[in-house]
């Protein structure tokens, strides 16, 4: 009965704990709805009045980008802002001979007359941080735009996003990721649905109610006196990102969002790449949550719905470890719920996952119809879209628990770069790419034994009991199933 009582109490918990963020999901679409009724009505530099021109320095920090760097350049150098006021700067930590290829397109541009230096170290110190940091020490501009390698900002980026800079108390601009490759697979098409969601429902309910946001180390812009009032850039987490603007909110900087400034961006097309990224903002979200959780909630300047929202920003990774520990102790539960009878009043807590998954639903629904629209067809096609979501984000669950373990109990690692392939359409192919890990992580052999395990609480279903079965989870048992096949065997084929 002991271990009956404890499994009951831990899996009550982890499913109270989903139901808390489900319902600061909620909160955050309320927001987002009465957000898009307000009009902007920020001052902003008159971009037209040459004494209103500030100085913009772009940074573009790279590492081994031998597949997109001539891209990355090209578009760069397409930006549309007076020459006198624009620095560019190429923080290369490449150890690749991809150092030479840049150094060498770098000076052809040169030639055209634009200011773009490429900036080279010895050592990977801090990582990203760590290059930027290094840069920003001779930064030329008073505000510092930030794009990864495998990003597109379009011509009139710079003069749609520094304007709002007039407010002397904006610390950051940060802009919404674009897909332009979501429609290549289901892979992309599940992180391009999750993506949108934070670009949207969390981004803009967070931020339109002066809750704490997070520059997305990318597609933004920093004022530099921000950056350095806020401690400059530490490379202690692998989330960098993250830490830097919740230090800078806690200064009292404020932060813009702009949901209709989109800039275009490439996703992993492959699942070793997916799962790199992933790991790495999740173990770095956890990081964070250790670093900034008591300096959130002593601050006496912010609100208490301010800081229970940034604790569960900071949290938000943590949920795929309750998420786990609800899927693997769904099937005992099956079992107890079924040979004791007087326990059956304890099992509506079960109801609480379905309400949660309800609330995402609907959450989601709404970032989805505003990006396809509504309807009837679009409906039905995203009932779909959320069920395989849904699935294979239960799929990386393990992964990311681990992610998450380590990132709370202080366990560090190596900034693991996400590899970049240049993929545009259907038809290009990313098996050569020379970056792709070619071993199979010993995770993916307990993804392959949960797929089973979780194929076994199907059968459950049909033998638990003396009524003729249970089939209250088989819908999650399924889901967890297919997520986790999914997975497994994507990253064993994705090898090959």
């Amino acid at each position: 009965m002991i271990f009956h009582t404890i499994v009951i109490i831990i899996y009550t918990i982890a499913l109270l704990l989903i139901f808390l963020y489900a319902l600061a999901q909620l909160n955050l679409l309320f927001n987002y709805l009465s957000a898009q009724k307000k009009c902007d009505t920020c001052s902003k530099f008159d971009l037209s009045n040459p004494n209103e021109i500030p100085y913009v320095t772009i940074q573009l920090p790279v590492y081994n980008e031998m597949y997109v760097m001539e891209r990355l350049l090209d578009n760069i150098a397409e930006i549309d802002y007076p020459k006198s006021k624009l620095e560019i700067q190429v923080l290369d930590d490449s150890t690749d001979e991809t150092i030479d290829t840049t150094h060498q397109q770098i000076e052809r541009l040169k030639a055209t007359g634009l200011d773009i230096k490429h900036i080279t170290r010895t050592d990977r110190s801090g990582f990203k941080a760590g290059a930027l940091k290094e840069g920003l020490e001779v930064a030329k501009g008073e505000f510092i735009a930030i794009f990864d390698s495998d990003f597109l900002p379009k011509k009139d980026w710079i003069k749609r996003t520094v304007p709002y800079f007039k407010d002397e108390n904006i610390g950051v601009v940060q802009t919404r990721w674009g897909h332009i490759n979501r429609n290549y697979s289901i892979l992309t098409k599940i992180q391009a649905f999750a993506l949108d969601a934070h670009f949207t429902l969390e981004q803009v309910g967070r931020n339109s109610k002066g809750h704490f946001i997070n520059f997305n180390g990318t597609a933004g812009v920093w004022r530099k006196a921000c950056i350095i009032d806020a401690g400059n850039w530490e490379g202690d987490t692998l989330t960098e990102d993250l830490d830097l603007s919740y230090r800078a909110q806690l200064k009292n900087w404020k932060f813009k969002y702009l949901e209709d400034v989109e800039t275009p961006a490439e996703l992993p097309v492959v699942i070793s790449a997916a799962r790199s990224q992933q790991f790495r903002w999740n173990k770095g979200g956890a990081e964070n949550f250790r670093k900034m959780m008591w300096k959130v909630l002593k601050n006496q300047n912010i609100s208490a719905k301010t800081k229970v929202h940034g604790l569960l920003h900071l949290l938000n990774s943590t949920m795929f470890l309750n998420i786990l520990i609800v899927a693997v102790l769904s099937i005992p539960m099956l079992y107890i719920k079924n040979e004791y009878a007087h326990l059956k009043p304890y099992f509506y807590v079960m109801s609480f996952f379905v309400l949660s998954t309800i609330i995402f639903f609907v959450c989601y629904w709404i970032m989805y119809k505003k990006i396809y629209g509504s309807g009837i067809k679009n409906f039905i096609s995203y009932i779909g879209m959320f069920f395989v979501f849904f699935s294979i984000a239960m799929g990386f669950s393990l992964h990311n628990s681990i992610a998450v373990l380590e990132g709370h109990l202080g366990k560090k690692s190596e900034f693991i770069r996400t590899p970049k392939f240049n993929i545009n359409t259907l038809k290009d192919s990313w098996k050569n790419n020379k970056y792709i890990k070619k071993t199979v992580s010993v995770h993916v052999i307990f993804e392959g034994l949960l797929m089973a395990y979780f194929g076994f609480g199907m059968y459950s279903a049909f033998i638990v009991g003396d009524q003729g079965g249970d089939f209250g989870l088989f819908p999650f048992h399924l889901m967890l199933f297919l997520g986790f096949g999914y997975v497994f065997i994507k990253s064993l084929t994705s090898k090959i």
